[in-house]
């Protein structure tokens, strides 16, 4: 399936920008090589125009770490509440938006359902995915309300808007003919650059590559999503290594120990160490700690006692050192400004958009439809508390994680591992009975970090 082809001067002034720039177009697509193919192969599993996988050109020029001043992530750029919306998990360890694997899905299932609102029209969909479906929306009742065409191309839309659909449209034709405008487009894989592998449970990003025979940069620019020095002990329990790695890794990964994924040290306990001292001074959490030494709630420490502890890493890649202070600083920042007051004129509509924020999920977070009227004085929520951060509800038994089921996993089991009950699974995810299945995805609302 196509987009079509469609004229206008916008689309040959954009087309004509990247012939003139033939070091960026390389660059990007340089960059793709690894994403390009798997993003290209959904895309035609869903019957949905191929043009749909350049978009992360126009979003981040394929940059895995990208971070607007909208302050949107990743290869598809999402800002935080329509990632959370589109299910994509944030916390301290993991940032689901950068994650190419669960990121693109939430891309194309956004997609979709931006099609489905505007009638199969794909340009204004696209138009969409940009500046929210609340402004296309309201320009095509405008344009409809004074009796003008509604297509793309006669909307009153915002500057950047009115460029991103063209600018799409021009790299399609480029990569359909390259030669037309002197370009030598290489970089286009045919073939899966890497394979998703089961975990089965918490790794050291280093000891990943190790076992992938990849450098540690290498192991994160294929996994982006986790920004510590292990991947996150709730889940997803997947890495992607490159295809010609991924037998040599499971087979590797079975024969280390417990102490060796995580690449875990010994530490004794010293005068005036507290369990959250002692995470902090090896880079991890409080709870983190207590589970690896069973430690329940407890945040003082016998003296003397000996914990188990991370190894200490001091070398990550500086683009994930810069995307966990972000989450750090967002953490920090987080209860400064979680509620706004209505004034005079003020819409969700507009907050949303002052905000950074999907107005679906501004509404749902203060129990409230998109068209909802507000009165002055109102105090709306703009965070979910949880610490995370991200768009995910959270309701008062703390932060909101998604937990995918893995074969032998039962409610109790599960229950254990995220430290709440059984019951409140079960009440959390509408379940009569404690069957479940492998893959199954449920949601619990698990203790805050210390």
């Amino acid at each position: 399936m196509s987009l079509g082809e469609f004229r206008d001067s916008r689309i040959d002034s954009e087309a004509d920008w990247f012939a003139r720039n033939p070091e960026y177009v390389e660059r990007v697509f340089t960059r793709a090589a690894p994403y390009l193919q798997y993003i290209v192969s959904q895309v035609e599993a869903r019957g949905m125009p191929l043009e749909l996988a350049l978009l992360p050109i126009i979003e981040s020029a394929f940059q895995p770490y990208a971070y607007s001043s909208a302050r949107a992530t990743g290869l598809w750029q999402f800002i935080s509440s329509t990632g959370g919306r589109f299910g994509l998990k944030q916390d301290w360890w993991y940032d689901g938006r950068r994650d190419v694997v669960a990121a693109t899905q939430a891309a194309l299932d956004y997609l979709q359902y931006l099609n489905e609102m505007f009638e199969g029209d794909w340009l204004q969909s696209i138009a969409a995915y940009n500046c929210g479906e609340g402004n296309v929306a309201k320009a095509i009742r405008r344009n409809q309300a004074a009796g003008k065409r509604t297509d793309f191309w006669n909307l009153k839309l915002p500057a950047e808007t009115r460029g991103y659909v063209p600018r799409l449209l021009a790299m399609s034709r480029i990569v359909a003919n390259p030669e037309e405008y002197g370009l030598d487009i290489e970089g286009m894989p045919d073939e899966p650059y890497f394979q998703r592998v089961e975990t089965g449970g918490q790794i050291s990003i280093e000891v990943a590559a190790e076992l992938a025979g990849v450098t540690t940069e290498e192991m994160y620019d294929l996994n982006p999503a986790h920004h510590r020095w292990a991947t996150d002990p709730t889940g997803p329990h997947f890495l992607l290594v490159p295809v010609d790695a991924a037998e040599a890794f499971n087979t590797n990964l079975l024969l280390l120990t417990p102490d060796q994924r995580m690449r875990v040290e010994r530490y004794t306990v010293r005068e005036g160490d507290t369990v959250t001292s002692i995470a902090k001074r090896f880079g991890t959490t409080a709870q983190h700690l207590r589970q690896l030494n069973e430690l329940g709630n407890a945040n003082t420490v016998q003296l003397g006692a000996e914990l188990r502890v991370p190894s200490s890493v001091s070398t990550l890649p500086p683009q994930v050192l810069q995307a966990a202070a972000r989450v750090d600083g967002r953490n920090r920042a987080r209860a400064v400004s979680a509620v706004h007051v209505v004034r005079r004129g003020d819409s969700l509509w507009s907050i949303a958009k002052r905000h950074n924020m999907d107005v679906v999920a501004l509404a749902r977070l203060n129990r409230m439809g998109p068209n909802d009227t507000l009165r002055t004085g109102q105090k709306l929520k703009l965070h979910d508390g949880d610490e995370g951060g991200g768009g995910a509800a959270a309701s008062g038994d703390g932060r909101r994680v998604t937990y995918v089921v893995r074969r032998g996993d039962t409610l109790s089991s599960i229950a254990r591992t995220l430290r709440v009950t059984v019951n409140s699974l079960r009440d959390w995810n509408n379940l009569s009975g404690s069957a479940i299945r492998p893959g199954q995805k449920l949601v619990a609302f698990v203790p805050s970090r210390s």
